[in-house]
């Protein structure tokens, strides 16, 4: 097996390349104002002009030719030895289609794993993409992509996601998806493009996302995530988020039923 990291960045500076410590094969995709390919060292670097994350992502499946393909963003720095670590946890769990290893964050709480288990829609919707492992073959044979509508660039950026619904496309497809505690590196979390806090048009977002996982548990959804989270109700109220969320549900289904 041979491991491939995906890194998606925006008007790339290879200087920014050589501080990940990426050893493996890396196919970068890089959104600026020109279409290329160059080669620079163990990066193969494909240049679009377009703009998403997840639509960076998609072009990023089409491009990559490793077994396993290991999600980055470039605010990620790689421990020594990640690369044996992935292909070893794959190796010893042959049916495992993804696995979520941990990354430290030293300017974030989040939630650590501990053990390995086999994850589910109800415990495997909290983690990022730089988490995600997976083999190609299982995404590719599947037609699993990221969703252009969600993420940063796409039409719903207040609420993240694409990497959450990345997971529950995996797990309608019956793929198999497992937590490790291996930890790979360690993200620094760079100002973010999308997230300006927990104000109205995050709890939008969070109304379309939710809607995008499941159209019957949507409003089940919306009330756990509120009761779970109320640090995040600081400026805007329970029932006022909860009515946000009811509104980005509407406006998603609308939306689709147009597209």
């Amino acid at each position: 097996m041979k491991l491939e990291v995906l890194l998606s960045v925006l008007n790339l500076k290879k200087s920014q390349l050589n501080n990940m410590n990426i050893t493996s094969r890396c196919t970068v995709i890089n959104q600026c104002s020109k279409l290329g390919y160059e080669k620079y060292k163990n990066f193969y670097i494909y240049s679009y002009p377009e703009l998403g994350l997840s639509i960076s992502r998609n072009r990023g499946l089409e491009n990559v030719c490793g077994d396993i393909i290991l999600l980055c963003d470039d605010d990620v720095v790689y421990d020594t030895d990640y690369e044996r670590l992935v292909l070893e946890e794959f190796s010893k769990n042959p049916s495992a289609d993804v696995i979520i290893f941990n990354m430290e964050r030293p300017n974030r709480k989040k939630r650590k794993i501990t053990s390995r288990k086999r994850l589910h829609i109800y415990n495997c919707l909290h983690y990022a993409s730089c988490n995600i492992a997976f083999r190609k073959d299982s995404i590719i044979n599947h037609n699993i992509t990221f969703n252009p509508d969600f993420g940063s660039g796409g039409y719903y950026n207040g609420g993240g996601g694409e990497d959450t619904l990345f997971l529950v496309s995996c797990l309608k497809q019956k793929l198999k998806i497992y937590s490790s505690p291996i930890n790979l590196g360690v993200v620094y979390h760079k100002e973010s493009t999308w997230f300006d806090g927990y104000n109205e048009k995050y709890f939008y977002g969070k109304g379309a996302l939710f809607t995008a996982i499941s159209h019957s548990f949507r409003y089940f959804l919306f009330l756990q995530f509120l009761i779970r989270h109320p640090e995040f109700l600081k400026t805007v109220s329970f029932f006022r988020a909860f009515s946000l969320m009811c509104s980005g549900s509407k406006d998603y289904i609308n939306y689709i039923h147009k597209h």
